[in-house]
């Protein structure tokens, strides 16, 4: 098979789909690799590396996406993209479809194939191809938001983890997954005081068994929400419906209730984001104001680091790209159900039941589209 990776396109992402390990996998396993040129620059690989490994470069995203059977991406594919996908072509990246109705039309009209890393799910809930994303993210948050808390961006002029006499910042993280696990334990390092709110009595066990002491747990519902947003400082929004829009947790008019100068960092906002008056931002404009608390939402926070993210990532989706190639998309998802979880827009049919519900469109099973 021909794997194609184009280099990332959407503001500010640094992050490339394959490294060259990866790619000399890929060869070693019988399959083409077209880079295009530049596209590993961003995270430290240069093309030359990638011509050791036995890829090849070519100049442009078009003669990628023309040559490509399966393409391999980082982000979703943006609009100046979508004329460049083909019928039949397998799409492997990050889709998020449930917050963005045009990327789905768009990959139905186009009759290829979309396997999103964010819904490939373990028969024990793990999410394996989002988890270091989600790692990233979470520790990331707290470094945006401590920044954004200094008075010269409209913040509180906190600092983190207070000093001798002063007290430290509070911080409220709404989910108690992998965002919301990292995020916690970043913010107890720099000694700020914590509370993580989830909905799993047996994850606030279990967190309850690994947090440090200036974590607190508390039980998710509305009361607990906003009584906890009344004395944030810092607001993490982490919660996550695997394949489905983020619920709205905090409303427009709860922004009231915080103190001035408060900082939000929505990660959800990939699904739509977990408060109501977020909408996605970039590296070079992550802020805005609503009623006076600053909201931070980067749809895409993991390319600020990109080095790390980059690996953090293909150590993950390597595994599961060689099978594709190896067995072809249909093989593999009837082999692995995991990977069957992945399918999310097949020929035109949307085959993830969280993407119809967003957009109350047609929801095809899976395995109805692997019998054609």
């Amino acid at each position: 098979m021909r794997i194609g990776v184009p280099k990332e396109i959407k503001a500010n992402e640094y992050r490339v789909a394959l490294v060259p390990a990866g790619a000399a996998a890929l060869v070693q396993h019988g399959h083409e690799v077209v880079i295009e040129g530049g596209a590993g620059e961003g995270s430290g690989f240069s093309d030359d590396l990638y011509l050791e490994a036995g890829a090849t470069i070519l100049d442009t995203a078009e003669e990628v996406w023309a040559t490509a059977e399966m393409i391999v991406k980082v982000k979703e594919p943006i609009e100046p993209e979508w004329s460049l996908i083909r019928e039949d072509q397998l799409l492997f990246t990050y889709f998020h479809f449930a917050a963005s109705e045009p990327l789905t039309r768009a990959l139905m009209e186009s009759g290829s194939i979309a396997v999103a890393y964010e819904t490939v799910q373990l028969s024990n809930g793990e999410l394996p191809l989002l988890t270091p994303m989600s790692e990233v993210a979470g520790r990331l948050s707290i470094l945006e938001g401590a920044k954004y808390l200094e008075r010269f961006y409209g913040g509180r002029g906190l600092l983190l983890g207070g000093v001798p006499g002063v007290l430290p910042a509070h911080v409220v993280i709404l989910g108690g997954g992998v965002v919301g696990t990292n995020a916690a334990k970043m913010a107890a390092g720099f000694g700020a005081r914590v509370t993580l709110l989830d909905i799993s009595l047996p994850r606030l066990r279990y967190l309850s068994d690994v947090m440090p002491a200036n974590v607190n747990l508390l039980y998710s519902n509305r009361y607990n929400i906003l009584e906890q947003i009344e004395q944030a400082d810092l607001l993490i929004g982490g919660v996550l419906l695997p394949g489905k829009k983020a619920p709205s947790l905090v409303k427009r008019e709860d922004l009231k209730r915080m103190l001035p100068g408060a900082v939000i960092v929505d990660v959800a906002v990939d699904q739509g984001g977990c408060v109501e008056t977020i909408y996605p931002t970039t590296h070079e404009n992550p802020i805005y104001e609503v009623d006076g608390v600053i909201h931070y939402a980067v749809a895409n926070m993991p390319g600020a680091v990109a080095r790390t993210s980059t690996l953090a990532l293909t150590n993950a989706t390597l595994p599961y790209a060689i099978t594709l190639a190896n067995k072809g998309w249909k093989a593999a998802c009837l082999e692995d159900p995991a990977l069957l979880l992945g399918l999310n827009v097949v020929h035109g049919d949307v085959t993830y039941e969280g993407v119809a519900e967003a957009f109350d469109m047609e929801f095809v099973e899976p395995e109805a589209v692997l019998s054609r």
